[in-house]
Order: C-alpha cells, then structure tokens, then sequence
C-alpha cells in the first residue's frame, strides 16, 4: 500500500495532490504537463519532497521538510518511456544489474521466471543496440522486477513504441500484476492502456487531482462528449472462425468484437465510446448492429445544449453511457427508470487492447 501526499512548488508548477494505491496498478491519468511524472519522481526520491509525504507500507520514506530516504535505499523499481539500458552490457548483465541494490537475503523474485515471462530468454547474450523498442523495454521491464522491489513505477513505458509493439507489452505488464505481486503505479494518457491495466485511475489536470476511482467510474466525466467513454467487462467467449468474430459475454448481452482474440474465459474490458451508442426502448430486430446491451436508464441530465450523455446501468452491473440529441431523448420519452437497449456497431469497437 502507497500513500502519497505533495505539496510543492516546481519551477512555474504548483503539485499539489494526494491519493492512495491498495494493490494492483494505480494509474496517474492526464494530459502532458498535468504533473504526472513529476510525482514519479517525488515518489522514486528522484526529486526531494517539500511538503506532505510518501508512504510505503507502513515505512516513511519522505516528509516534507525532514526525511528524505535515498534512491537506492527505497526498493522502487522504474521504467521509464525510454529503455535506459547500459549499451556495453549484454542483456544478461543488464538484468543482473538491478540485484545489486537487493539486500542479502530479499531477493524473491527468481531470473528464470522473469524471463520465461517476458519472453527475452533468445536475447541474454545480445547487446542493447541489435534489440527492438519492445525488446528493449522488455528487458528494461525485467531488470526493475529483479531488484526486487517493494513498488514498480512505469512512466510511459509504452509511449516511445509504435501500435503492435504495445499491444505485445500490455498482455506481459498483466501478467507482472496477476503473478508477481508487486503493486505498480503507471503513468499514461493513454484510456485503453489504463482501462485495461488498472483497479484505480487518479486523474490529474494542472498538478491536482481532479477525480478519481475505478475506470469504468472516471472515464465516464469528460466535459467534451468525444471523450466520454465507458469500460464493459466480460468474458472473452468462444470465438466465430468463420466470421472473424470473438464474443465477449455480460449480464446484459454479448459484445461482439471483429477478429479472433484469445484464450477464451479471460477477462475482457471493452472501451466503448458514449458517441458509439444508440438506445431503443425495445429489442431491435432486422438490424445490422450485433452489439445490444440490456439495461436501465439512470439519469437524464438537464441543461442547454442539442445533445447529453445519458447513463445506463446495465443489467447484472457496470454502467454504460450514450451520447443523443435531445430531440431523441424527448421523442422517445426517455426518463430514469425506463429499460432500454444499447446498440454498438463491432466495426466502432478497438478490439486491439482488449
């Protein structure tokens, strides 16, 4: 468990933020500049801490004005945007690297498993320079985790790498969450890396912490309806070969998603943009769209404007917002309580990062 308080003047920027992590990923979510890496750096003790303080399981390892425990003392592993590998090491050595700020006797994360995980046991012998950006970061990745460390801070570790490269990282940071442990808090911008990775997202606008909670929660604030998305869980069921499509099963009906995504029963979160979503008041039938959810209409903001965002609570849980004018909204007499079907065309879906 991570609690952290900051309060402090950087340059022409005022930090002041405070939020907790319990396990699992907590992602720092924002635009550039909102503070986001500033706080890994006050975190890592990159930065000396001014006001407030970071808690680390119990152990103080800053406070403004007073203790500021060193770098290499706090057991942080990070990763940054960049790889940061010593280019006259081979990849072995860069691995071994991280244990020698391990104290004798708390090196719990075995070699072998950290690199049958990540795939990179064909690169041991290479040096930096002949590896791609995935494999880079990969290594990077593998370094951090064997030190040890009590907390891993990921900074944009995907940023710096094109599409198929973080769709083959993002799978490997899950499986560093589910089997190794080790809390993570993760930088991004990106909605679909921390939809897909996180319990709990802080949002950051201009060094302060403007909401926070889980994704499925924050994503669906936004003040420009573009941006309001929402985040359906399921389970990924057992593909259509002959269609190309991959069913992802809820309470409230089936997500269908264009091409075959695997292993079927793992957990699925699907990003599903509020302007993506049509609402019936009854079952469509004779309709090209496969995607209808079930579910009940929660609430119908009031105020200007020719469109709001409705949200719907689905049956069986989870939440799902619809973008529509207000004509629609007033010709089909849509009000809290009433049930309703949610439409999302498969082809509006990015079954990428799913």
């Amino acid at each position: 468990m991570i609690d952290v308080e900051i309060r402090q003047r950087i340059g022409d920027f005022q930090l002041d933020v405070g939020f907790s992590g319990h396990g699992g990923i907590t992602a720092l979510f924002g635009p550039s500049g909102s503070g986001k890496s500033s706080i890994i750096k006050v975190i890592a003790g990159l930065t000396r801490l001014r006001a407030g303080r970071v808690v680390l399981d119990g152990s103080v390892l800053a406070e403004g004005g007073g203790r500021h425990t060193p770098p290499h003392r706090r057991r942080i592993g990070v990763v940054f945007q960049e790889a940061r590998l010593f280019p006259h090491l081979s990849v072995r050595n860069n691995l071994r690297y991280g244990r020698l700020f391990t104290p004798r006797g708390e090196g719990r994360i075995a070699e072998a498993p950290v690199i049958d995980t990540l795939g990179i046991g064909h690169l041991l012998d290479r040096h930096p320079a002949t590896l791609s950006g995935g494999e880079q970061q990969r290594v990077a990745i593998g370094r951090a985790l064997l030190a040890s460390p009590r907390l891993l801070l990921m900074d944009e570790p995907l940023a710096s790498l094109d599409t198929a490269r973080r769709l083959e990282i993002l799978p490997l940071i899950e499986t560093l969450r589910d089997e190794f442990g080790i809390p993570i808090v993760y930088v991004s911008h990106a909605v679909e890396e921390v939809a897909r990775l996180a319990a709990k997202v802080v949002v950051l606008e201009a060094g302060r912490v403007a909401r926070e909670g889980a994704p499925a929660d924050v994503f669906r604030v936004a003040a420009d309806r573009f941006e309001v998305v929402s985040v359906v869980e399921g389970r990924l069921g057992k593909p259509n070969d002959a269609f190309q499509l991959t069913p992802v099963e809820t309470p409230a009906g089936i997500v269908w998603l264009t091409g075959i995504i695997r292993p079927e029963g793992r957990t699925a979160h699907v990003l599903v943009r509020a302007i993506d979503v049509a609402l019936a008041t009854r079952r469509p039938e004779s309709v090209s769209i496969r995607t209808v959810l079930a579910g009940t209409i929660a609430g119908v903001p009031e105020g200007p404007g020719p469109s709001v965002t409705i949200d719907v609570t689905l049956d069986g849980g989870g939440r799902l917002a619809a973008s529509l004018t207000r004509a629609s909204v007033a010709e089909l007499e849509l009000m809290p309580g009433r049930r309703v079907f949610a439409l999302v065309k498969s082809v509006a879906l990015d079954e990428r990062p799913v």
